[in-house]
């Protein structure tokens, strides 16, 4: 059962669906039903939602779900420590953001022993206390009273250092302030990027130059440039500080702490002790805070555009039905060749040297070399691998396409990662007796084919369609990377009888096992002639059935 709050909380984060849709694809998520289930087969119950607003919805309820069980522990902790009131319970059940809890939690929060912590152990919160309550007498008069060397607290000034501590410690831990500096310092701070002293040796080629002398307002950063100076600050090229108005924090410590009280003794250590906490603690936990806020929107947002592109990558028409040749560019290794028929399965290899510096016979062997292999096997598309050496390798194919009568093409390839899958142990399993250069080739000529089924092997880090994706957070990325991949790979719908486990997994309902049995079965049984057939799949339950078989397709079956 779904709890009431929780349902609240999803509600008010997102604009666009109504309640009862919400409700309806909680629901159905809770019986075991997938996205791309629920999109395809559920839309007279959910109002026609498509995938990225049930997807919304899922990363809404997990959210709001991390944030009730953050509430309970809170209370539990506080509660344990015999400080829970029933006006702070109600507080922390309000909050709606997880930084709300943390604010109010952090007065009761375990941490290491600070001095505000020992003042209080040699028993000087008291005289802190008094001096809240803004005396118009002479503190040192007060202090001596404290004074105990059994305590280790020999001189006044040891009381006045106790306090002090304890009162800095107080004013950094007030949750409405806290809340203040930091929504002022979004709305009114700046980053500020400059290179140190040996930074500029460091950026030989001058990357990060026009981070030497940056600002822009908190309000106004890009997230590529978030990740830029993150990235400089990391490689020790730049110092990055957020800067805020002083004076103007300052002056609200004042109004919350002594507002219009007359200046005494005691408004004059309070407003030392309130400048010294924003100084050691609140100044630079809000910084932390605002860059964190900052990286995080940055990686979300870098993680959508790189999801996106991946789904276009992924959604590439196919071209069926071609023998193809992969054509892997290479200068002094020679160029590997990989001939697929119009299944992708594997026919022939070869290895040719075009360009220099190899030797002028191997050279003027390539051509025929490349021609004998076109019409051996009736090759009608080349795909070649947009690597090292890929426009002589155009040339050298152009040219000598010329030399054939009959029609035969080429296309360029993005190879990105084609090399990295090639030394996997998928790879290397699919073919054991390739080399990895030659594995490249049958990666590229199936790309032609079938780009989706091929680009679903590869480690999506490696395709190469986003900026700063080794900077991004890979559980985040490798999250959005399924969940694009499943939405692609079910909106196609895959061939029951060529599909590989890897394009298996992805279906909706499918785990890993799964998929490996269905490819077990029909390589023991033959084709699938019926989906039916799949019940017999060892491990292949009627739930499994019912999410996976509307995207399971059979050509020419019964």
């Amino acid at each position: 059962m779904i709890e009431e709050q929780t349902v609240q909380l999803v509600q008010q984060s997102l604009t666009g669906i109504t309640d009862r849709q919400i409700n309806t694809v909680l629901n159905l998520m809770q019986e075991g039903n997938t996205v791309p289930f629920i999109a395809r087969y559920r839309k007279e119950m959910t109002g026609s939602l498509d995938e990225v607003q049930i997807q919304a919805i899922e990363e809404a309820y997990k959210r709001a779900t991390a944030l009730q069980d953050r509430k309970a522990a809170v209370i539990k902790s506080i509660a344990e420590q015999g400080a829970l009131t029933a006006k702070l319970e109600q507080q922390i059940q309000a909050s709606t953001k997880l930084q709300d809890v943390e604010d109010i939690y952090l007065p009761y929060k375990q941490k290491r022993q600070t001095k505000a912590m020992v003042a209080k152990s040699r028993g000087l919160e008291p005289f802190a206390k008094w001096l809240l309550a803004f005396p118009s007498g002479s503190l040192e008069q007060e202090a001596q009273k404290y004074v105990d060397p059994a305590k280790e607290i020999a001189t006044v000034q040891d009381v006045l250092d106790g306090a002090h501590e304890i009162l800095a410690e107080t004013f950094s831990e007030m949750a409405p302030i806290r809340n203040w500096v930091r929504n002022f310092t979004m709305r009114t701070g700046t980053i500020s990027a400059t290179v140190k002293t040996k930074g500029k040796e460091l950026d030989e080629k001058g990357v990060y130059q026009q981070y030497y002398d940056f600002e822009e307002t908190v309000k106004k950063m890009s997230s590529t440039r978030t990740l830029a100076i993150n990235r400089g600050e990391k490689e020790k090229i730049l110092t990055v500080k957020v800067k805020v108005d002083t004076d103007a924090v300052l002056h609200y410590f004042h109004f919350k702490i002594i507002d219009n009280r007359p200046s005494t003794e005691a408004t004059a250590f309070i407003e030392d002790a309130y400048e010294d906490a924003y100084k050691r603690f609140v100044g630079p936990a809000i910084e932390r805070e605002v860059r964190n806020a900052l990286t995080t929107d940055a990686e979300e947002k870098s993680i959508k555009v790189f999801g996106q592109n991946l789904y276009n990558l992924l959604m590439q028409a196919p071209i069926k039905g071609k023998v193809v040749l992969g054509f892997d560019p290479a200068y002094r290794t020679g160029c590997k060749l990989a001939v697929v028929d119009e299944n992708g399965k594997f026919l022939a290899k070869a290895v040719i040297y075009p360009h220099k510096p190899a030797p002028e016979k191997k050279r003027q062997e390539a051509a025929p070399e490349l021609i004998a292999l076109l019409e051996k096997y009736q090759v009608t598309m080349i795909a070649i691998g947009n690597g090292t050496a890929s426009r002589e390798s155009e040339q050298f194919v152009a040219e000598t396409l010329k030399q054939i009568k009959r029609d035969v093409f080429y296309v360029i390839v993005n190879e990105a990662g084609a090399s990295v899958y090639s030394a996997s142990q998928e790879a290397r399993d699919e073919f054991p007796d390739l080399h990895v250069e030659q594995r490249s080739a049958i990666s590229i000529a199936r790309r032609l084919q079938d780009p989706l089924a091929e680009l679903v092997k590869i480690d999506p880090e490696s395709v190469g369609v986003g900026q700063y994706q080794h900077d991004l957070p890979s559980k985040d990325l490798s999250n959005e990377v399924d969940v694009v991949v499943e939405r692609a790979v079910n909106q196609v719908g895959v061939n029951l009888n060529t599909a590989s486990y890897q394009l298996l997994t992805h279906i909706s309902g499918l785990s890993k096992t799964i998929a490996t049995n269905i490819v077990h079965y029909r390589d023991e049984n033959g084709r699938y002639n019926s989906r039916a057939e799949l019940k017999k799949v060892p491990r292949l339950g009627p739930k499994a059935f019912e999410q996976s078989v509307g995207f399971l397709r059979i050509i020419g079956g019964k």
